[in-house]
């Protein structure tokens, strides 16, 4: 790979670029989830009028698989969601109902937080449905992703900045049409995960709405776990009861 980008940059500084700033995205959306993953996680949730705390299992597989069911609190216990390629479905036990997420929810609140549907559905997705600009300075990369014209989305334009030493996420600034920032999501407090170094707390900020953070803590996260498969992520595993 060093031989082609050593090429590429005496052809054509451009093509260079880009795919180094591929190259960078790819390891930071890989940073959380590897062959597969199995994490247990806490999300804050903060607003001027409530502030609510969820302890939760992840699992993934793959960049197409994922699983999330909230542990905790006890009213909330059982409530999961499971994602496979770009579809999407919640279990509510309450009412043992398997209920799928249309397009047109998407951008709705997921669990009541500051991420959306889209956000759990497109996440690993970056490199796929941008295109990448690289600005590196002495200390950070700062990768600029403007959507194909094939991706649908709402976001004009992401900024992504990364740490060279360590290679790790800092920001991401997302924009809309008119250009102004809505929305930012930092990273915190880099811990070894077995062996694999990496923020462990994520927050997300709306500019748009005062007071409004969500907090995601990672309590632990293994990775390339045997026992996670394609199979474990079916309907009939949403709706099991713990």
């Amino acid at each position: 790979m060093f031989r082609l980008l050593l090429l590429l940059s005496l052809t054509c500084p451009a093509i260079a670029s880009e795919e180094r700033a591929r190259e960078i995205i790819d390891e930071m959306e890989q940073l959380y989830r590897g062959d597969s993953s199995d994490a247990t996680m806490t999300m804050q949730v903060q607003t001027p009028n409530y502030n609510r705390t969820l302890t939760m299992t992840a699992q993934s597989f793959g960049k197409d698989y994922g699983f999330f069911r909230i542990q905790a609190p006890k009213k909330d216990r059982g409530v999961a969601t499971l994602k496979r390629d770009e579809e999407m479905w919640n279990y509510f036990p309450k009412i043992n109902k398997v209920i799928k997420v249309p397009p047109s929810m998407m951008m709705g609140s997921w669990m009541g937080s500051d991420f959306t549907n889209d956000d759990l559905v497109k996440e690993t997705q970056l490199i796929d449905a941008y295109s990448l600009a690289l600005i590196e300075t002495e200390d950070e990369y700062k990768v600029t992703l403007t959507p194909r014209e094939q991706t649908v989305t709402v976001w004009d334009r992401i900024e992504y900045t990364i740490s060279k030493d360590p290679l790790l996420p800092l920001s991401q600034a997302f924009f809309d049409d008119d250009g102004e920032k809505i929305r930012e999501l930092t990273f915190h407090e880099p811990k070894e995960y077995y062996g694999k170094l990496m923020p462990s707390i994520l927050e997300m900020r709306p500019l748009n709405k005062e007071g409004h953070l969500t907090r995601i803590m990672y309590d632990d996260i293994k990775f390339n776990v045997p026992e996670i498969t394609k199979d474990t992520f079916s309907l009939r595993n949403l709706k099991s009861r713990f």
